[in-house]
């Protein structure tokens, strides 16, 4: 059988060639050299991989290519695993001093790779291999195409972002769990999403299978109760059917559900569902998928009012932003960040550390 791509109507083709993989990753490497120099030291990569979602022959070849090219030395490997998404492994690749973390999978591996970065000043690439890649999507990357991200991470340039970090607490006290997050979490519909959808069918149907998910989730009104202060205010207490809060705001399909969002602006935003019936529904749907987005493509208005109060603010769907959110729910609920679900919570708090991820870019 002959090797062949598959087409992607969005996009680049994805080699499935190791050799074409090779050819073409050494081409575009060599080109981002010549444009922006030598590469900065220390001259080795680590690949940490989830072995279920790439193809280490293909991304192997690229690498070799890019490492030859880019005057690296050979690359730390290492693979995620069931219980640990790419934390340790991350911290591995620190202690042995590489440059750059490329994280091959989806936002969950990321995410994990992120915080095993987290204060050393490594930089992380992306090679996006997952069903959402919501940080690729919000920093521009070309998605499905492992030459050119292969390329950008040996020879790309840095870029730094924020970094999220969320202190969960128990139903049952202990310590505060802490996380970080590149992209977004909370309660509410996309964590009982997460819940509610079919593993296999994910694994069959990708970002498809949530469909089926997201009508089991869109049950109820104002039914969560909570309370909630943003950078040390006075407490206020709300009933939403979801609260999100996010480092970026564009979700998969191009959906911008924080219009307001940057990802470098030192800030978190923060967004309440809070329909009543059909009808509310039908307005959070229409200003979320349709309003942002012409709005967001307008060259006037990169950044809309909608922290500022005013027309563009509705109450089923509230605006907030802050460095430092805290949350205390009235009874356990599922908590989600950046895709991974994080089991019950009563209280949470998220806040920023600004510019706290050096990121690769072309």
């Amino acid at each position: 059988m002959t090797s062949e791509t598959i087409p992607d109507p969005s996009g680049p083709t994805q080699n499935t060639d190791p050799a074409m993989a090779a050819v073409t990753t050494a081409r575009e490497t060599a080109e981002k050299v010549a444009e922006h120099g030598e590469p900065p030291p220390p001259r080795r990569a680590a690949i940490i991989f989830n072995p279920t979602k790439v193809d280490r022959e293909v991304l192997q070849a690229a690498v070799t290519a890019a490492e030859e090219k880019g005057d690296y030395e050979s690359s730390l490997w290492i693979e995620t695993s069931a219980e640990d998404p790419g934390v340790a492994m991350a911290r591995e690749a620190v202690e042995a001093g590489v440059g750059v973390v490329l994280a091959a999978g989806g936002d969950g591996t990321v995410r994990a790779v992120a915080e095993g970065l987290r204060g050393s000043g490594v930089a992380l690439a992306l090679i996006p291999s997952g069903t959402g890649n919501l940080l690729a999507r919000n920093l521009g990357l070309v998605l499905d195409d492992v030459d050119t991200a292969v390329s950008t991470a040996f020879a790309g340039e840095e870029r730094q972002i924020d970094l999220g970090v969320a202190a969960l607490r128990r139903e049952h006290g202990g310590e505060v769990e802490e996380r970080v997050f590149l992209v977004l979490g909370g309660v509410g519909l996309d964590a009982q999403m997460l819940v509610n959808t079919d593993s296999e069918l994910k694994k069959k149907a990708g970002w498809l299978a949530y469909v089926q998910a997201i009508g089991r989730s869109l049950k109820g009104g104002r039914r969560i109760r909570l309370g909630y202060r943003i950078d040390g205010s006075e407490p206020r207490k709300a009933r939403v059917h979801t609260l999100m809060v996010g480092n970026v705001g564009m979700l998969t399909g191009d959906v911008v559900l924080l219009p307001d969002a940057e990802i470098d602006d030192g800030v978190l935003d923060l967004v309440a569902l809070r329909p009543d019936g059909a009808v509310g529904w039908a307005t959070v749907i229409f200003r979320v998928l349709v309003e942002h987005r012409i709005m967001r493509r307008k060259p006037d208005s990169t950044t809309l009012p909608l922290n500022k109060g005013g027309s563009m603010q509705l109450d089923a769907l509230k605006y907030l932003r802050g460095e430092r959110i805290e949350v205390r729910l009235n009874a356990p609920e599922p908590f989600e960040l950046d895709g991974d679900e994080m089991g019950d919570v009563v209280a949470f708090t998220m806040s920023v550390e600004p510019q706290g991820l050096t990121v690769r870019v072309p």
